[in-house]
C-alpha cells in the first residue's frame, strides 16, 4: 500500500470552534450529514437523526462508563504536588497510570491522595514512561476514587465541568473508560426510546477507552503509528442483533468510533460478529475494508488524528475534509462536546 502522510488529514481549526462546555439538552446539537456515496453534505438537529434510521437497522452504543481518574495527590516526603491519571487496572489494586511531573515519581515514591485517604506506591516504570501503582485505603476503591477523582476530560477543554453526569452517557453501565465515547453524549433516554419505536434494534457492547485513542500521530508515515491496546466485549445477545441485522439485509450503524473499533475487531472473515472479550489495537484508515459497520454516528475529531483517519476510511479522505471545511465554515462545535456527523 501507498504512504499515507499524517499532514494528508490536517485541516485548519480555529480555537474558538473547540466547543468547551455540553449543551443544556443533548440531543440540540447540530447534525451535518454525509452521504458517502456522493459527498452530498445536509445539515441538520441531532434529534432528527430518528428520519435517518430505517425499521430493521442496528443501533450500536459503547455502554462504558467513565471513571474520575484524574487524581490530585502530595509526594508523602516531600509534599510536592502529583497528577496521577489512572489508564488501566492491571491486577487488584495496581493500576497502569500517566504521572505528571513523572521525575518525582521514582518507583519506591509514595504518593498521598485525600489527606491519606487513599495512597499510592510507584512498583515501576512501563512503557512510554508510564507507571505502575499500587493503591491501599480503606473501603470499596470505587468509592473512594467518586470522592476525590476529577473526570479526565481531553486537555483542549479549558473550563471545569460543573455536572459529572454531562461526561457520561445515559446509558454507562460498566466502569472502566479513562474517557467518554462521545458521540453518544448526543443521545437522551427520550431520543433512544423514539428509536426503538421505529423498529431499530439497539446492540450494547463495551469498549473501555483509553488515552491511546487520543495519543497525537508523530509519525510522519501513518502506517508507522502504534495504537495503545483497549478491552472490549460484546455479549451472545448483542452479536446476534447485528449479525441478524446483516443477515436481513439491514444496517449496522455505530455510534462513535469506539463501537465501530469493537464491533470490526470481533468480526470473523465471513463477516459475522463473533461473541466473547479481548484486548484491541486495531487501527482503522484509509484502504480498510468493514467487515460489518454500515455507517456511522460521530463527533468532529482533531486534525492529523487517528480518529479522522477511520471517518476518513469509511467516507473517503476528500469528501471527509470537504465536510469539515463546511463544518468549520458554519462553525459548527468541534471535539467531545462539539455536534455531530452522521455517515450514511
Amino acid at each position: 500500500m501507498e504512504e499515507l502522510r499524517k499532514s494528508d488529514f490536517y485541516f485548519d481549526l480555529p480555537e474558538e470552534l473547540i466547543a468547551q462546555d455540553p449543551l443544556e439538552d443533548r440531543s440540540s446539537s447540530r447534525l451535518l450529514v454525509l452521504n458517502k456515496n456522493t459527498g452530498e453534505v445536509e445539515h441538520h438537529v441531532f434529534k432528527d437523526i430518528v428520519d435517518f434510521l430505517h425499521e430493521g437497522d442496528c443501533l450500536v452504543l459503547n455502554n462504558t462508563k467513565v471513571i474520575p481518574a484524574r487524581l490530585m495527590g502530595v509526594k508523602a516526603d516531600t509534599g510536592a504536588t502529583i497528577e496521577v491519571l489512572l489508564l488501566k487496572r492491571r491486577e487488584n489494586d495496581i493500576w497502569e497510570t500517566l504521572v505528571k511531573p513523572g521525575k518525582k515519581a521514582r518507583p519506591g515514591a509514595v504518593i498521598s491522595f485525600g489527606d491519606g485517604i487513599l495512597t499510592g506506591k510507584v512498583l515501576d516504570i512501563v512503557e512510554e514512561g508510564n507507571r505502575l501503582i499500587q493503591f491501599s485505603y480503606e473501603g470499596i476503591f470505587e468509592e473512594v476514587l467518586d470522592r476525590l477523582g476529577e473526570m479526565p476530560l481531553p486537555p483542549y477543554i479549558t473550563h471545569k465541568l460543573q455536572d459529572k453526569s454531562r461526561y457520561q452517557t445515559v446509558y454507562a453501565k460498566y466502569e472502566g473508560s479513562a474517557a467518554a465515547p462521545t458521540a453518544g453524549l448526543h443521545f437522551t433516554q427520550d431520543l433512544l426510546r423514539k428509536v426503538e419505536e421505529k423498529g431499530v434494534k439497539i446492540a450494547y457492547v463495551t469498549l473501555h477507552v483509553g488515552l491511546g485513542t487520543f495519543r497525537p500521530v508523530k509519525e510522519d508515515n501513518v502506517l508507522n503509528h502504534h495504537m495503545h491496546s483497549e478491552f472490549y466485549q460484546v455479549t451472545p445477545e448483542a452479536a446476534d442483533l447485528i449479525n441478524n441485522t446483516k443477515a436481513a439485509g439491514g444496517r449496522v450503524i455505530c455510534v462513535g468510533t469506539t463501537s465501530c473499533r469493537t464491533i470490526e475487531s470481533a468480526a470473523n472473515e465471513e463477516g459475522k460478529v463473533v461473541a466473547g472479550c479481548d484486548n484491541t489495537e486495531i487501527f482503522i484508515y484509509p484502504g480498510y475494508k468493514f467487515k460489518i459497520l454500515d455507517n456511522l454516528i460521530t463527533n468532529f475529531h482533531l486534525p492529523e488524528s487517528t480518529l479522522i483517519m477511520l471517518v476518513s476510511a469509511l467516507a473517503g479522505k476528500e469528501q471527509v475534509l470537504n465536510a469539515y471545511k463546511t463544518a468549520v465554515e458554519m462553525e459548527y462545535r468541534f471535539f467531545s462536546f462539539g455536534d455531530a456527523m452522521f455517515i450514511c
